[in-house]
């Protein structure tokens, strides 16, 4: 008997290891118990907050790589992987606002952000800066 060619536990190969999840409504039952145990009254299943490795380790997966490839080779289940990453990155978006945004910022970094900054240049080649000098606290003048 000759030996199989190929990498039968690849994603996709009918000869080797099955799906996780069978149907997209099993997996959104699952997502869902992910994320609703983040609820003031549920105890988290995993973390303190919803992430990208918790997700994949809640539904099953050995990393965030392995959900990745769930996305990317079965086309019936990506758009909602699509959703609950898009969930988990609401909630770095929603860290923005606080005093301690540094993990939230490096983790939308490697979510795809990207630091954008905008300049304004003049092409006539002249700075037009108003300089304003204060006189005293009560009037100002325009130099």
């Amino acid at each position: 008997m000759a030996a199989p060619i190929g990498n039968l536990f690849a994603l996709g190969n009918n000869g080797g290891r099955p799906r996780k999840y069978k149907t997209v409504e099993e997996m959104a039952i699952k997502i869902a118990e992910y994320f609703n145990s983040f609820t003031p009254s549920e105890e988290p299943v995993l973390g303190t907050r919803p992430t990208v490795t918790g997700l994949a380790l809640f539904l099953g997966f050995a990393d965030r790589k392995s959900l990745y490839e769930y996305r990317d080779n079965y086309d019936e289940f990506r758009s909602l992987i699509k959703k609950a990453l898009t969930l988990v990155e609401m909630e770095y978006e929603e860290m923005l606002a606080s005093k301690a945004a540094t993990g939230a910022i490096f983790a939308l970094k490697n979510m795809d952000w990207k630091d954008k900054s905008e300049q304004d240049v003049n092409m006539s080649g002249q700075l037009n800066i108003p300089i304003t000098k204060w006189a005293d606290d009560s009037e100002k003048q325009e130099v």
